[in-house]
């Protein structure tokens, strides 16, 4: 598992060096409830490359540790960059909490860590409450290329205005908004509703919205 893994992360930088794009890397302990934090500037978004939770060598995230902590390295869990690339992909700023990733524990009594490659990607970033049309729209001659998408609530400040606090205090509430995908890649411009009849309800009572992340590109001529 750890071969793969590692081969994984090792593909995904030579190929970012070799297009010229300088890979973002991220090394999070697994010490009690530790967060994992990726981000990009105001005009990128998070794009997720590869990602090992688990442990590759002996040295990171070995600082104090005995020699039998660090001793497994070829341990990784399976599905890690899945993971990232669904909460993160599309997003200027990311948390994810290290425990999410240790069920089941791919290795125990070895102390493990998450590392993540990712790069910042321009982008067009769109936040749209729940109950709004979400509108994509490019340049005549280009097409839309999704990052990514979700539907749900990350924080207590975005949709806010209005709405009691209790339907914005659950802020572990997401789902991807595959829809959005498969209605508007590919197209100049595309309009979505912003509702649980379109993405459903991953979190009852809880007030919603739309975060998304799109590229305008010249589609593909084909000879």
């Amino acid at each position: 598992m750890l071969r793969l893994g590692t081969a994984l992360l090792l593909a995904a930088t030579c190929l970012l060096l070799s297009t010229g794009v300088a890979p973002e890397v991220v090394v999070t302990c697994e010490v009690g409830a530790a967060v994992h934090r990726l981000s990009c500037d105001d005009s990128s978004v998070i794009v997720v490359q590869a990602a090992l939770y688990g442990r590759a060598d002996r040295e990171t995230c070995g600082e104090g540790r005995p020699p039998s902590q660090l001793a497994d390295t070829q341990c990784s869990q399976g599905g890690s960059a899945e993971v990232l690339k669904t909460r993160c992909d599309g997003k200027r700023f990311c948390e994810v909490s290290v425990t999410a990733f240790g069920t089941p524990d791919p290795c125990v009594g070895t102390f493990k860590y998450l590392q993540t490659n990712y790069t910042c990607r321009p982008a067009i970033h769109q936040v749209t409450c729940e109950h709004s049309l979400a509108h994509l729209h490019c340049d005549e001659g280009q097409v839309i290329s999704l990052y990514g998408a979700t539907y749900g609530r990350y924080d207590q400040t975005t949709c806010t205005f209005g709405r009691p606090a209790s339907q914005t205090q659950n802020i572990a509430c997401s789902k991807p908004a595959s829809g959005v995908s498969a209605s508007c890649s590919g197209r100049n411009s595309c309009v979505i509703r912003v509702d649980n009849s379109v993405f459903g309800d991953p979190c009852v009572g809880t007030y919603k919205y739309l975060e998304l992340a799109y590229t305008c590109e010249y589609p593909s001529t084909i000879l």
